[in-house]
């Protein structure tokens, strides 16, 4: 309907210009034109003129008006939920610009849609990336061995704290910078073998090296094991580079080592008398009684001596183990004392040195094993013996001790004495002196099981005082029963 009045409008316009047109022509014809004719000419013209103004206006007016009627279509066409909802044109001519811009529209919706489930599932996948890393970063950090995760530019993606404490940075702040920077100088060896490793990941994908770093002072032995990460398609990601700390490790295979060869050499100097006194007795060597009494004695003592040697080594593994049979129970250190200075007291003798008992009556009990105390004290006392010249003192000294609720015994000798030097070995399984081998025969273990038995077993501590060439003072402190 519009359309059609638009039509006419102009149609009316065309028209009237046309017979204006032709009229002004057939006036200009005549050749005599009064003044009045030339007036109502220039009226018939200027009305023509507003006529077609006022056309004008009109047209400029219902296009503003089609223009917002087109609008508001549109705009409902925008706002509604789905083409079922879209309302038709009321402008039959504008209805293929509406269909069209329905299409273009429901084509954008659906573009619209498929974008907001793909963003959807990058906000899933996101949120599962992240709980992933955080459950990796969980696991690397329970992970006691130092561990390193670096990229294709062998920056760090992810460190534990045994890595930082190892090379002293901040896992926090740490990400994405330089491992060269961060492992600075003391791991210059380990950042090339780590960039070597990226370079050469086509020919092997996986190495393990063994590196040594000073730390606090102290050197420390890591076996570094370096591993390429691949994704699904193959392609190189990174390298994850895992440090055990095997000082431990090493320490103590060194020490069941050396443990191995003292005990093969403690046995076999028993071992070697026995086979040896007894090949003199096949022999027939001994062709009296006395010697052959003699030998008898001396492969009894060794058999002793071998015997005792076992014991003290199986002790000392059972009580490292744990699987030490103990017989806890109160008891009174008086009697067991007494009982180790009547023992003492015949080797005393032989050796001119004099065991003097200042055990004070002790009226309080502790709680521990009879037979392990009873070691310890005598393991004492032998030692003084054994390491006292000739016409010295050893004395035996019980006493209790109000402050730290503890009985202290103590075995005081004017013995050799040990050097400073050797006061940090003394414990050590199979430690001797070096200036005292010659003094007495023994295996080494008598005092590192004396330890054992007191500060392992009950709690207690040991005493340990000495003055080079002036005498010793070996004790323990166990504490009262409640």
């Amino acid at each position: 309907m519009r359309s059609a009045e638009a039509r006419i409008t102009t149609l009316l316009i065309v028209a009237i210009m046309l017979v204006v047109g032709t009229t002004y022509w057939l006036v200009m014809q005549h050749e005599q034109l009064t003044a009045w004719f030339l007036f109502r000419g220039a009226i018939v013209v200027a009305g023509t003129a507003g006529c077609a103004l006022l056309a004008v206006v009109a047209l400029r007016r219902d296009a503003l008006k089609y223009r917002r009627i087109l609008l508001d279509q549109v705009q409902s066409c925008v706002l509604a939920d789905g083409a079922a909802t879209l309302p038709p044109p009321r402008d039959p001519s504008a209805r293929p610009l509406v269909a069209n811009l329905r299409q273009r529209i429901d084509t954008l919706q659906s573009r619209a849609d498929q974008l907001q489930v793909q963003k959807k599932n990058l906000e899933i996948q996101l949120r599962l990336a992240d709980a992933q890393r955080r459950q990796s970063q969980i696991m690397i950090n329970g992970i006691s061995d130092a561990v390193i995760v670096t990229d294709t530019f062998d920056e760090l993606i992810l460190a534990n704290p045994p890595a930082a404490d190892v090379f002293k940075f901040d896992p926090a702040t740490a990400a994405k910078r330089s491992i060269a920077s961060l492992l600075d100088t003391m791991g210059a060896k380990l950042v090339a073998d780590i960039s070597d490793m990226r370079q050469n990941h086509t020919r092997t994908t996986r190495r393990t090296v063994e590196h040594q770093f000073e730390i606090e002072g102290s050197p420390r032995t890591f076996s570094v094991t370096m591993s390429c990460v691949m994704d699904n398609s193959d392609q190189f990601c990174g390298i994850v580079t895992v440090l055990h700390d095997r000082t431990r490790e090493n320490e103590i295979s060194k020490m069941k080592t050396d443990f191995v060869s003292h005990v093969s050499h403690e046995l076999r100097t028993p071992l070697s008398s026995i086979k040896a006194y007894a090949e003199l007795l096949v022999d027939g060597e001994a062709t009296d009684d006395k010697t052959r009494s003699e030998f008898y004695h001396i492969i009894q003592a060794e058999a002793d001596r071998l015997s005792r040697l076992i014991d003290n080594i199986l002790n000392i593994s059972r009580i490292e183990s744990g699987m030490m049979k103990i017989n806890k129970k109160a008891v009174s250190l008086n009697g067991i004392l007494k009982q180790v200075l009547e023992v003492a007291m015949p080797s005393a003798r032989e050796k001119n040195i004099q065991l003097i008992d200042q055990i004070t009556p002790v009226f309080s009990q502790i709680e521990a094993d009879r037979d392990m105390i009873y070691q310890s004290a005598l393991n004492l006392v032998s030692n003084a013996i054994k390491y006292t010249p000739a016409g010295g003192t050893a004395r035996l000294s019980l006493a209790v001790d109000d402050n730290t609720n503890e009985i202290i015994v103590l075995v005081i000798d004017t013995g050799v004495g040990i050097p400073p030097e050797s006061m940090k070995h003394l414990f050590e399984k199979f430690y001797r002196v070096e200036q005292h081998k010659n003094m007495a025969k023994g295996s080494g273990l008598g005092l590192n099981l004396t330890r054992q038995i007191i500060e392992s077993i009950h709690k207690g501590r040991m005493i340990v005082q000495s003055e080079y060439g002036k005498g010793s003072t070996f004790g323990f402190a166990l504490p009262i029963m409640a």
